[in-house]
């Protein structure tokens, strides 16, 4: 490994010398700066930030926490947080929590050991009203922002998220206007703050239409493929009558749409789907899926300009942003025996 010592003796020059051109000293001239920067390049050295961060309680690391790399909604966000981290210097510590709410204690904690200056985190939902992790965020006064929508345990953070609820009230007005009336809902996890609004926007466009909501057509789902298969499954063995289905995500619309193909039905023909994400295979999907786009890239954007302010001492208010649907071949009127 290269060492400052290293390039003082190719450079003539005392270790002291060498230390303040890498730091941009001013008592340093600017041409002896160049040609020992110069030099350094030329020789592979490598900065020790871990060092220098113990010296100057600066380590330009943030950490982030989602629930797992291979949900897609996170990719557009991580990728928007992680490029205006890298313009502001700032290199991002990842992690992943697996909605484990121990697992996540034990990532939360061993980020904060790494010494980051500020944490985003996708929260691990659950029923208690407290956590002791996020207890100890606020004590310690940690920059937080939080990815997504607020939780009794998680209260007074900083937020940003997708308004989910008129989002969703959207993709089922659209299905109403194609002239649907028996609405198939499959719902996510009841303990997470999106899944249960985006379920009272089904809710509330079906009153609006004077639709009275029929829980035979609500149907537990979850978050994944394989949740939605088994809802759709559900479905079809206690032929509720609907003419369309809307799903708390599009992996779970996904999955459904699936096993309804696979059934000999035809999207949308017999059967209307709508997702909500709009993630990389909804367009490239047999059947292009109609969903609800969220703004993934200015939530990663929101969530970095937060984190800034809140670095520097401000109070930034949370962020709720708007999604817009997106019409593709999956939805269309229902059939005339409907």
């Amino acid at each position: 490994m290269i060492r400052l010592k290293d390039i003082a003796a190719r450079a003539g020059v005392s270790m002291m010398t060498v230390s303040k051109a890498m730091r941009d000293v001013k008592d340093v001239s600017p041409a002896t700066r160049t040609r020992i920067r110069k030099l350094a390049a030329e020789m592979g050295y490598t900065p020790d930030s871990v060092a220098q961060g113990l010296r100057n309680r600066n380590t330009r690391l943030l950490g982030l926490v989602i629930s797992a790399v291979t949900n897609p909604i996170f990719a557009r966000v991580m990728m928007a947080i992680e490029e205006q981290a890298h313009e502001l210097g700032y290199a991002i510590l990842f992690a992943q929590s697996l909605n484990v709410v121990e697992r996540e204690d034990e990532v939360v904690r061993h980020l904060l050991s790494r010494r980051v200056e500020g944490l985003f985190i996708t929260p691990v939902y659950r029923m208690e009203p407290t956590a002791p992790v996020y207890e100890e965020l606020r004590r310690r006064g940690t920059p937080t922002v939080l990815l997504g929508p607020r939780a009794p345990f998680c209260q007074g953070f900083v937020n940003v998220e997708t308004d989910d609820t008129t989002a969703s009230y959207l993709a089922t007005q659209h299905l109403l206007e194609l002239g649907h009336r028996r609405i198939a809902y499959l719902a996510g996890p009841a303990v997470v703050p999106s899944a249960q609004e985006r379920i009272e926007g089904y809710r509330r466009a079906l009153r609006e239409a004077s639709i009275e909501v029929d829980d035979r057509l609500i149907f537990n789902a979850g978050s994944t493929i394989e949740e939605g298969e088994k809802a759709a499954l559900q479905l079809l063995n206690e032929a509720p009558g609907a003419t369309a289905v809307q799903a708390v995500n599009d992996m779970v619309a996904i999955g459904a749409a699936n096993v309804f193909l696979n059934q000999g039905l035809q999207i949308p023909r017999d059967l209307s789907m709508v997702g909500f994400g709009n993630i990389l295979v909804a367009e490239h999907f047999r059947v292009p899926l109609t969903t609800i786009r969220q703004p993934k890239l200015r939530l990663g954007s929101a969530a970095m300009e937060s984190m800034v302010r809140l670095m520097r001492g401000e109070t930034p208010g949370s962020k709720r942003l708007p999604a817009e649907i997106i019409i593709r071949a999956s939805t269309g009127r229902p059939p005339a025996t409907a």
